[in-house]
């Protein structure tokens, strides 16, 4: 049997543990028929450990995003393992800790621009180290936490993902004469090892759990997996610069429900 995703090369960064989103879209873009070749930062003997884990085990490639020098040598290094890439996925966000947690008005411009490097330049960072791997065209999706209003407790990631989204809409108009769609995915809250580190993030699990009109599962991925891998495909072939919500719904909620 074949998948929507078969013959599909697929580039897949933020991968750290199995709670990972990244590693949830690798596992169900190989369940889909796709080859998949995973990136990993800092913690690369985890990262491989965890790469075993996968339906079929994805060799790893070593990819600081913020790093010029292995962005630069990110193609040759793909080439090892694959001629070429369909799609990619950007999995990558970090703030310090003093730009999260209700310490807007006090961090430091030197943490609000690693948060910014890190978080939102980066996905055009990738998206250009990408490009001479994307001959025929292909897709590149984001990971992001709804930016349309202000969070407790998330202050400048807030901000560097609103910056993630507006990056997104001119990546779609400038690669879209490549043929390259490139969208993002607005995921709900998941118990990965980046929402650990958010002070207060409880009041995000709280909330989605009793709000969102379908429900949403805090440590179940394959919803936002789904998504990804779909638009990593060839399903949605006229749509670029969109941010599609997975979230149960949470979004289009204005008020608390109440039961009649």
């Amino acid at each position: 049997m074949t998948g929507f995703l078969d013959g599909k090369r697929l580039l897949i960064t933020g991968v750290i543990t199995e709670q990972s989103l990244g590693f949830g879209v690798a596992k169900y873009a190989q369940e889909q028929g796709a080859e998949v070749v995973l990136t990993g930062f800092g913690r690369m003997s985890l990262v491989e450990r965890i790469a075993k884990k996968l339906p079929t085990p994805a060799p790893v490639i070593e990819l600081d995003a913020t790093d010029p020098e292995q962005l630069a040598g990110l193609e040759a290094k793909v080439r090892e393992h694959v001629d070429g890439i369909d799609g990619v996925l950007h999995a990558i966000a970090y703030a310090p800790p003093s730009a999260l947690g209700g310490n807007f008005l006090n961090t430091p411009w030197e943490d609000v621009a690693t948060a910014l490097q890190v978080s939102t330049f980066s996905y055009k960072a990738l998206a250009m180290a990408c490009l001479p791997l994307m001959g025929n065209g292909g897709s590149i999706v984001g990971l992001t936490f709804d930016a349309s209003q202000a969070w407790p407790v998330y202050d400048w990631m807030g901000v560097a993902k609103a910056g993630l989204e507006s990056a997104n809409r001119y990546l779609a108009r400038d690669l879209g004469p490549k043929g390259i769609r490139v969208n993002l995915v607005s995921a709900g809250p998941q118990r990965t090892m980046a929402a650990k580190s958010i002070p207060g993030f409880e009041a995000f699990e709280e909330a989605w759990t009793t709000r969102a009109p379908l429900g949403w599962s805090l440590t179940d991925s394959e919803p936002v997996a789904k998504a990804c891998a779909a638009l990593l495909s060839d399903l949605f072939p006229a749509t670029s610069g969109e941010i599609l919500h997975v979230d149960g719904g949470f979004h289009a909620v204005g008020v608390e429900r109440t039961e009649k």
